[in-house]
């Protein structure tokens, strides 16, 4: 038979338990409902400041790569606006991937998420390392206004932005989206469609060298796509109740 003191513990012990029952299902209840939300705000969030980032800053780079060096002090303004909103698209883009883990869930492999998720961590952190090169270029112009007529100093820490962005960084973006589509299609997560296209697009950025802006929009539209489908899953599961 049970005293009065064990009877006390084992009473408290099961007000415990169903504290700790109650914190949970409310915790999985919350996530339930906001993680698809905010996985679609971040991936739309990065695709466009990633986008509009580029765009400036590509914009302010003439094609020609030999061109006068003085475009750095006539389009400061862009690569300085470019700079300030790449770190946000990096911080939406981390967010992006969090939440994207975490639909995954016990599905998640181990083998192919540590690709995804180092891949992706690799593709921020070079880009990172490119607009930082610009950034570089466009503080030296200031505090040294002769760095503009050197040409060497200009073509070198030009031809390092675009093989850090349109070379390494977009290999890791295709490796990225090439591990997180065969996650999704082992789990059968996201549809088949969204599958082969996340392949082609990937093999896109692996197998294509260039240096143009539009290849490297690429993997912004895609997280744009996905993004826009997490948003009609989730109406669609609201719709249905």
């Amino acid at each position: 038979m049970l005293g009065p003191g064990n009877l006390t513990i084992l009473c408290e012990y099961r007000e415990k338990n169903l504290l700790l029952m109650k914190t949970v299902e409310v915790d999985f209840e919350y996530r339930r409902l906001t993680t698809p939300r905010a996985a679609a705000i971040a991936g739309i969030l990065f695709g466009v400041l990633f986008s509009a980032s580029l765009i400036l800053l590509r914009s302010a780079i003439p094609a020609n790569p030999f061109s006068s060096p003085e475009w750095i002090e006539q389009g400061a303004r862009r690569i300085t606006f470019a700079l300030e909103l790449m770190p946000f698209a990096g911080i939406a883009f981390l967010w992006f991937i969090g939440v994207v883990r975490d639909r995954l869930g016990n599905f998640e492999d181990q083998l192919f998420s540590t690709v995804f998720f180092g891949s992706g961590l690799l593709f921020l952190a070079m880009v990172f390392i490119s607009m930082a090169i610009a950034g570089g270029l466009i503080a030296g112009s200031q505090l040294r206004p002769e760095i503009i007529y050197d040409n060497q100093v200009i073509y070198f820490s030009r031809a390092i932005m675009f093989q850090l962005s349109n070379v390494y960084a977009l290999r890791m973006a295709g490796v990225f989206m090439i591990s997180l589509a065969t996650i999704w299609l082992r789990t059968g997560i996201y549809s088949r469609w969204m599958v082969l296209l996340t392949y082609l697009l990937a093999l896109i950025l692996l197998l294509i060298i260039i240096f143009s802006l539009w290849v490297v929009l690429i993997f912004s539209v895609w997280v744009v796509i996905i993004s826009i489908e997490v948003l009609v899953v989730r109406f669609r599961q609201k719709a249905s109740g």
